[in-house]
């Protein structure tokens, strides 16, 4: 991962969001803090100290960092608070009795600090530390590689039935209603779907997530992804049939295809739909499989700490394990929207 940390606040939120990899940190780095209130905390001079760096220099990172320090876990304590921590760590700290505000870091907020710090070795030496227990977790928890993260959401499974079952109705309207090559028209306007909900067609797609051709694009679809499409698909299908009707059973050119796609997709009911997707895929792909979508890089954000537990933390699922324990069930859900 050719990461640099100090640069992006999403790279850095995206390690400080994920518990699963911050709690392998704690073992593994040897880091000594005092546990005050259930967390380990740091002075600014403890900070310097290990960064080898100056109190002003802390401080400067303090200012120019604040909302970013203070949303990972830099706090300032006061009042009965400080009180309770002088009594326990007073001796240690070496701090002035008459000190009415102490600032305290916690270990994310001090990983915060080594993001941030730059022309520093020790920064520097913790940031490799920290990208290489953050792949090897993430490596750990997907069984080495992250091409099917998508299918580790607990959601993933029945969002892939509904799909498929509104990509039958997809294609049978094309087939029935659009002229053109018999299997070209298919890849077109899937290809026109794409780029409607996420502004690349299948093989811009299989470039930047490096999949081969047999491959299939829908399979590392996430869920929320996956539903989009159906949407799309669903609206598609069902506005060919009707255009097609209009024309007195006038088979339609896929260029008209590609308006009716075009169409739908600046309609201001799908924009809130799209714009999740787009922001979903855009963060989970650069977080996760370390892909980064050029054309959605505006929807960037970092991935949040309920995403990890999804994908790689308590509530993950394993994919091959929900098949085969829920056959039944998924053939009869498909039997059900065959019927329909």
């Amino acid at each position: 991962m050719g990461k640099d940390l100090t640069i992006s606040e999403i790279e850095r939120q995206n390690v400080l969001n994920n518990q699963v990899a911050i709690q392998n940190m704690q073992q593994a780095l040897d880091i000594e803090g005092m546990l005050f209130e259930g967390a380990y905390r740091f002075t600014k001079q403890m900070v310097a100290d290990y960064f080898e760096i100056s109190i002003s220099t802390v401080d400067r990172y303090l200012e120019q960092y604040s909302d970013e320090l203070r949303h990972n876990g830099y706090v300032l304590i006061k009042g009965k608070r400080l009180k309770d921590f002088k009594l326990q760590f007073g001796h240690i700290i070496n701090e002035a009795t008459k000190t009415s505000v102490l600032g305290l870091f916690d270990f994310r907020s001090f990983l915060n600090m080594g993001m941030l710090i730059t022309g520093n070795d020790k920064a520097k030496a913790l940031r490799s530390s920290i990208l290489d227990i953050v792949i090897s977790t993430i490596n750990e928890k997907t069984g080495g590689g992250t091409k099917y993260i998508n299918r580790r959401d607990p959601n993933y499974v029945i969002a892939a039935v509904v799909e498929e079952n509104y990509r039958k109705n997809l294609t049978s309207a094309i087939n029935e209603c659009v002229s053109g090559h018999e299997t070209m028209k298919y890849a077109q306007i899937t290809d026109y779907i794409y780029k409607a909900v996420f502004k690349e067609n299948a093989k811009e797609y299989r470039e930047i997530l490096k999949l081969s051709q047999k491959d299939n694009v829908r399979h590392t679809l996430y869920s929320e992804v996956l539903l989009v499409i159906s949407s799309f698909e669903n609206g598609v299908g069902a506005e060919i049939r009707k255009q097609y009707e209009n024309k007195g059973n006038e088979r339609l050119a896929v260029k008209e295809v590609e308006r009716i796609v075009q169409d739908l997709s600046e309609s201001p009911m799908q924009t809130p739909y799209l714009n999740d997707a787009r922001t979903k895929m855009a963060s989970r792909d650069l977080g996760f499989r370390d892909a980064y979508h050029g054309n959605i890089a505006e929807y960037l954000r970092a991935i949040t700490p309920e995403e990890y537990e999804r994908f790689i933390g308590s509530q993950s699922v394993d994919f091959d394990k929900i098949l085969e324990e829920n056959q039944d069930v998924l053939r009869r859900l498909k039997q059900v929207e065959d019927e329909q």
